[in-house]
């Protein structure tokens, strides 16, 4: 064969059929596809995208060796560590301009927030609990005790106790280190007096200590729950009547065996949030008259329900023991046949809104207690007991004036 054949045979691929197939082959590694250049591949534009050159594959990247310990000397040229990538050209901290001024001075550095500032989540009191973080402000009753003579720091420390510092964070209000910037910021009350002292020592068993209002609860015998109570259980302990009772649903309770008792009452057709506890100076507080503790219902009546109504019930309607009112009044929802009512009141007489509501001309239909002071039963399920909160504690003590 020929030498003009031999360059044409398909067999070396250099003839019209192989150029097709090369040029082809070239287009879709370069292009992606791209459809450009004439059909034979041997025009200006396929030589242009490099038709008849050979693929090489790339060299790699020598990396240059520089020592770290040099890198940066030489003038010039910015400084590498020892895989060969520049570091960055930002200028350290003392070199700023405004880093030697003093903090709050004009021209002087803005620290940078961090975790433990005053409204971050870690400098709140029992910020990292589940239950009581949108309790809102700490609500204290109307009646004060009388003001407190201004008491030196040094007579409220005692040698034998312990850190402030630490009965705080033992006691889960924060870190130490977050509780030390609440003492330096302010924020606690030792026996109703401001301590700003690192230093203090305090005695866990006798003294009182407020974080923000809230008051920290160091006894670990005292326990406060929260008992949602449905409908057709009696609010006792023991029934001798055989009725279902609060120490049926305790059975299956840690606090079994402490001796609880029920703070107020729900009859037997009301359901809703009942609050447990062992603590007697609470109970006591939570239902005397001179606090108004407010207690929040859910009624549900017949409707429609006219419009005086509301007004007549905030005004004051007389019963067979005197006149009575509620606080508040508002028309959660309407339905054919039904209406749902949020009301608000502090009185704690014996089955108080059903007569109210009887002496409307309104029986209540269903009644649900979902809230008593701060504490409220959210998504509780019915039937549960569970144990409040630190956080809910400090509120619930704080609304008594403990």
């Amino acid at each position: 064969m020929t030498q003009a054949g031999r360059q044409g045979s398909p067999r070396n691929g250099s003839g019209r059929g192989g150029n097709e197939r090369s040029n082809s082959q070239q287009r879709s590694t370069q292009g992606g596809g791209f459809s450009g250049g004439s059909r034979g591949g041997t025009g200006k534009r396929g030589a242009g995208f490099g038709a008849d050159r050979p693929h090489r594959s790339p060299k790699p990247r020598e990396e240059r060796f520089v020592d770290p310990d040099l890198a940066g000397d030489q003038p010039g040229r910015p400084a590498e560590d020892a895989r060969g990538a520049k570091q960055s050209s930002r200028k350290p901290a003392a070199r700023k301009p405004g880093a030697k001024k003093a903090p709050g001075t004009p021209g002087a550095l803005k620290p940078k927030p961090r975790t433990g500032t005053p409204g971050a989540a870690a400098s709140r009191a029992f910020g990292s609990e589940r239950f009581g973080q949108n309790l809102g402000p700490v609500r204290k009753p109307g009646r004060k005790k009388g003001p407190r003579g201004n008491v030196p720091q040094s007579e409220l420390h005692d040698a034998d106790g312990v850190r402030l510092q630490k009965v705080m964070a033992s006691a889960g209000v924060a870190s130490r280190r977050v509780c030390e910037e609440m003492i330096a910021e302010g924020r606690v009350e030792v026996d109703g007096q401001v301590v700003t002292e690192l230093g203090m020592r305090v005695d866990p068993k006798t003294a009182v200590i407020h974080v923000d209002g809230l008051r920290i609860q160091l006894d670990e015998n005292l326990v406060y729950m929260v008992f949602n109570k449905p409908k057709g259980v009696v609010s006792t302990m023991e029934d001798p009547e055989g009725r279902p009772c609060i120490s049926d649903f305790l059975k299956s309770n840690k606090n079994t065996g402490e001796r609880l008792f029920h703070v107020g009452r729900l009859d037997v057709a009301t359901e809703g949030l009942l609050l447990l506890t062992n603590d007697g100076e609470l109970a006591n507080r939570l239902t005397h008259p001179s606090y108004e503790v407010p207690k929040t219902y859910l009624v549900q009546v017949r409707g429609p329900f006219p419009q005086g109504v509301g007004a007549q019930l905030k005004s004051g309607v007389e019963l067979e023991d005197g006149f009575a009112n509620v606080d508040s009044f508002r028309l959660v929802d309407s339905t054919p046949g039904h209406v749902l009512i949020e009301v608000v009141l502090h009185s704690g007489k014996n089955r108080i809104v059903r007569r109210l509501f009887d002496a409307v001309g309104f029986p209540v239909q269903r009644l649900v207690r979902v809230k008593v002071g701060p504490i409220g039963l959210g998504d509780q399920r019915q039937g549960s007991i569970r144990n409040l909160g630190k956080q809910e504690v400090g509120h619930l003590l704080a609304s008594v004036g403990l």
